[in-house]
Parts: C-alpha cells; sequence; structure tokens
C-alpha cells in the first residue's frame, strides 16, 4: 500500500470514529451518517441528522439561541453537504436528498442593525424566519439562503446566488438576488 491509500484509509477510519463518538452529542443521529473533520458545532442536542447524510469538511453547523423545544436544524436522509455552514433558532429543515456545495450559507435569521452606536454583531437578532429545503433541491457553490425561504422539491439554486424568497419546485434559480431563470421539464 502506498503513503497515499494508507493517509486516505486513516482520515477515513478517523471520520468514522469521530462520527460515531458524536452520535450521541445529537438530537438524533442516522446510521451509516458520517461527519469529515474538521467540523464545527454548537448546541448539538438541537440538530437532528438522518441517515446516510455526508457532512463534508469545513462544515459548521450551529444552534446559538435554545428558543426552540424541539430540534432547530433537522437534516433528512441521504443529505450531502460540503462545507457548509447552517445557523438556526427557529427552522432550518433540509429534507431527503438535498445537495448542497462548497461554501453556502444557510440561516434563519439576521443581525439587527438600527442602532449606530452598536457593533451590529452586538444587536439583538432580526428577522428570524424557518428555512426549508425541499426534497431532492441542489444548492450551488457560495449560495446564501436568507431567512422565510422555501426552497421547492427539485429546485436548483445556482453557483454564488443570494436566495431571499421562495424557489419553486423544478426550476433554476441564479443571481443576487436570485431569479427564476428557466423551469425545469418531467
Amino acid at each position: 500500500m502506498n503513503g497515499l491509500k494508507l493517509v486516505l484509509l486513516m482520515q477515513r477510519a478517523r471520520d468514522a470514529l469521530f462520527s460515531k463518538i458524536a452520535s450521541t452529542g445529537f438530537a438524533s443521529f442516522g446510521a451509516r451518517t458520517r461527519i469529515l473533520l474538521p467540523f464545527r458545532v454548537g448546541n448539538a442536542h438541537r440538530i437532528a441528522v438522518g441517515s446516510d447524510v455526508l457532512i463534508g469538511p469545513g462544515s459548521w453547523l450551529i444552534v446559538p439561541r435554545l428558543d426552540e423545544p424541539s430540534p432547530t436544524i433537522v437534516i433528512g436522509d441521504r443529505v450531502r453537504m460540503n462545507q457548509t455552514s447552517i445557523s438556526a433558532v427557529q427552522s432550518v429543515v433540509l429534507e431527503d436528498g438535498v445537495a448542497i456545495a462548497r461554501g453556502v450559507y444557510i440561516s434563519d435569521h439576521t443581525h439587527g442593525f438600527d442602532d449606530p452606536d452598536v457593533f451590529i454583531r452586538d444587536q439583538p437578532l432580526a428577522r428570524v424566519a424557518p428555512v426549508r429545503i425541499c426534497r431532492g433541491a441542489w444548492i450551488g457553490q457560495n449560495a446564501v439562503i436568507m431567512p422565510g425561504v422555501t426552497i421547492g422539491a427539485g429546485a436548483v439554486v445556482g453557483a454564488n446566488s443570494v436566495v431571499r424568497d421562495d424557489v419553486p419546485p423544478r426550476c433554476v434559480v441564479a443571481g443576487a438576488p436570485a431569479r427564476v431563470i428557466r423551469e425545469l421539464t418531467a
């Protein structure tokens, strides 16, 4: 076995062991789910992860406030994400089969910025609204999904898009702000 194969084998074993140990801290954690290191998480007990999920290296899942009684981030079965950041105080749901490219940011809230005498990071959260990404949707590289957005089943969000409004099922959106550029045929 050459050196590269050995290193890759060791990384897989490390990630499998980390996933097994980390799984106990989540609200739920499905079978055959893997988290690849490095990984950051805040309040994992408010995050439910389905089966056969792959959370790629560099991902960050955070629930910064504990206002809601149930899981705040819900990740369905067979979701794939790569270097994704999700921040939720109310609800972010990724349904089954969602694919997320690297550099994507998803949040159900924004920071306030009304008081000019207070740093923006220290101002209260504003515009809290649930986010849902429906079954089989695909989110392109570096996209941003804003509070209150629902992305329909089988929809595609183009790379570098900023999604401020709902996306209909089986449509392609792109741009900043994102707009429908095409409907997908059956």
